[in-house]
């Protein structure tokens, strides 16, 4: 088999680290997201993992480094990783499609969940600190912060978009597909 690197964008909640733990569990996918090394950055500071200190970390590196910081650290990330089978989670920036897609095997992969079922998902989930208690206009709120902003342009640059209103199963079958193209 041929390597398959597959940048996997998508709006909060959408689905994204669901579709690659299980490349993780049918493929032995190895996964790197573009959080780790803000959440490395957190847990140094002591700051709460919470959305907001996340997206300032962002902001913070990609101001005073450069725009595509986070997708130079994924970029050699993924040139040391010897798996066939490779998920890239959290694509978010314009600036990280273009220089990831010089990485002859990325496809980029967007999964287009609604809104409803992304705020029942994030509030269940718990994955950040303030996610259990968040109200659905504090969730539509962070779709206006500046990391939130380009993800849905995304989905035209996108190699495969991805329907993930359904169930586990069907958002597995469509994984399924990408991998055997």
């Amino acid at each position: 088999m041929q390597k398959i690197i597959l940048g996997i964008a998508g709006e909060i909640a959408s689905g994204k680290g669901t579709a690659a733990k299980y490349l993780i569990d049918r493929y032995g996918a190895s996964t790197h997201r573009f959080s780790t090394s803000l959440r490395d950055v957190a847990k140094r500071m002591y700051l709460d993992e919470s959305r907001e200190n996340l997206q300032k970390i962002s902001t913070m590196m990609r101001e005073n480094f450069s725009d595509d910081i986070l997708s130079m650290v994924i970029y050699r990330d993924v040139a040391n990783d010897d798996n066939q089978v490779v998920a890239i989670d959290g694509v978010r920036r314009l600036a990280d499609i273009e220089f990831l897609k010089k990485i002859l095997e990325f496809k980029l992969v967007y999964i287009n969940t609604s809104m409803e079922n992304r705020y029942e998902r994030i509030t269940k989930r718990g994955e950040n600190v303030d996610d259990n208690a968040k109200t659905f206009e504090e969730f539509k709120k962070d779709h206006e912060r500046e990391a939130e902003l380009q993800i849905k342009d995304l989905k035209d640059m996108a190699d495969y978009v991805i329907d993930n209103n359904g169930t586990l199963e069907q958002l597995y079958a469509q994984l399924d597909e990408i991998i055997q193209k």
